[in-house]
């Protein structure tokens, strides 16, 4: 019996090491095509974006007489220095609307979205000066198209702005008191993520209203983000909106958008974790041969093993063709015909279908659906182990086991 259980522990050991080198291989490609694929996605449809809060502020110029020595001599020159005034946007009230699409790229899926973007920013002059307010708005990436770009000056549209790059600037004649509005709206694409940048450091924000708008329902936020101020579901969707009248803090607000189940890197994490389905399975049957005294041989173990390892492997090449839970499906039905046959063979259709086929269901199918639930796969392992621990306990509660270890005795005639 003991060299029966050490055959047994070789096997699995074994079997173990082909899922690790299978598990780092597929851990390998998804890394490999998600570093490759993430630009090319990027270059096709867009890349994650970040839209800065635009400044304002009004020049003031000085000259200074600035000494040099050249020469050994000193040299004098006048030099012009520009200092820039900050003021703050009077308020800004930003409509977005995001369009989610997934596209799958290899073994990985990559969040996409349309972007319509619409804001309106309020410029007042404070000064208590006749001023020249300059009005700095930088685009969320140089490399992306804006289509159906609007730029508005109060009541005028304007098509002679000045842009340079990804920034474009206006320049606005206030006399004291008197305020303007701009206008800014586009269409365009991005990926996984979208913020919004009210600037560095802690900034003054005033009358600021932001409501964007998703056709998606699971909403999440970015680490550097703060939760909307109000929130309501419509169409399927949220209506998100960040509202503050007189706000002084270092915040940015955004919207992270849901990502789909990515096959690379989920079939690895099973495949990782495939070793506690076998070693759970493999407990089972044993305590189960011994108590039924069905003679199972460590080759037939082998053939067991082997089909266990099928499941992963297959399913590993499959998800880059098909959808993972269809894949699942097709791995499982192939893994258990491999297993019952070949039992139906060793042990009878009865041992085979009843003991054999129903523990490999709830030791590789269910246990591998188990990481459909994210966040609830440790427990539910957990919990299948504890439940195989009392199942087992209660069944070889009665069993001698110095009889079970004990070699029989041989009869001379």
């Amino acid at each position: 019996m003991l060299k029966r259980i050490i055959a047994i522990g070789f096997i699995f050991i074994m079997t173990a090491i082909a899922w690790s080198i299978l598990g780092a291989n597929m851990f390998i490609r998804s890394n490999e095509s998600d570093q490759s694929l993430t630009q090319a996605v990027g270059d096709l449809w867009g890349r994650p974006l970040e839209q800065t809060a635009p400044q304002v502020y009004w020049e003031e110029k000085s000259t200074k007489t600035v000494v040099e020595t050249l020469d050994g001599r000193n040299v004098s020159r006048t030099q012009t220095e520009t200092e820039r005034h900050p003021v703050n946007l009077a308020g800004s009230t930003i409509d977005v609307r995001f369009k989610l699409e997934h596209r799958q790229k290899g073994l990985m899926w990559y969040p996409t979205y349309t972007l319509l973007y619409d804001a309106t920013y309020s410029i007042r002059n404070d000064t208590g000066e006749p001023r020249t307010l300059r009005f700095h708005y930088t685009f969320p990436s140089s490399s992306a198209a804006y289509d159906d770009f609007t730029f508005q000056v109060g009541d005028k549209m304007r098509a002679d702005m000045t842009v340079e790059g990804s920034e474009m600037v206006e320049d606005l004649a206030l006399a004291p008191g008197a305020s303007q509005t701009i206008r800014v709206k586009y269409k365009t694409q991005g990926m996984k993520t979208w913020m919004y940048n009210l600037g560095e450091g802690v900034k003054q924000v005033r009358n600021f209203r932001l409501t964007a708008h998703t056709d998606f329902g699971n909403v999440d936020f970015p680490a550097t983000g703060v939760s909307p101020t109000q929130k309501s579901q419509v169409n399927g969707g949220w209506k998100l909106t960040w509202t503050y009248t007189n706000l002084l803090a270092d915040i940015n607000v955004g919207l992270v958008m849901p990502q789909k189940l990515n096959p690379g890197p989920w079939v690895a994490k099973v495949t990782f974790f495939a070793p506690i389905s076998l070693f759970l399975f493999f407990f089972v049957l044993f305590i189960i041969t011994v108590i039924r005294k069905v003679n199972i041989h460590p080759m037939n173990y082998f053939f067991i093993g082997a089909s266990f390892f099928s499941f992963h492997l297959l399913l590993a090449y499959l998800v880059d063709h098909i959808s993972v839970e269809w894949a699942m499906l097709i791995c499982s039905v192939v893994s258990i015909t491999l297993t019952v046959s070949y039992m139906r063979l060793v042990a009878g259709n009865t041992f085979a279908w009843r003991e054999v086929g129903l523990s490999q269901f709830v030791y590789l199918v269910l246990f591998s659906y188990t990481f459909f639930l994210e966040h609830y796969v440790g427990l539910a392992v957990t919990i299948l182990s504890i439940l195989t621990l009392f199942v087992v306990m209660q069944m070889t509660g009665r069993i001698n086991w110095d009889e079970v270890f004990t070699k029989p005795k041989t009869v001379s005639g």
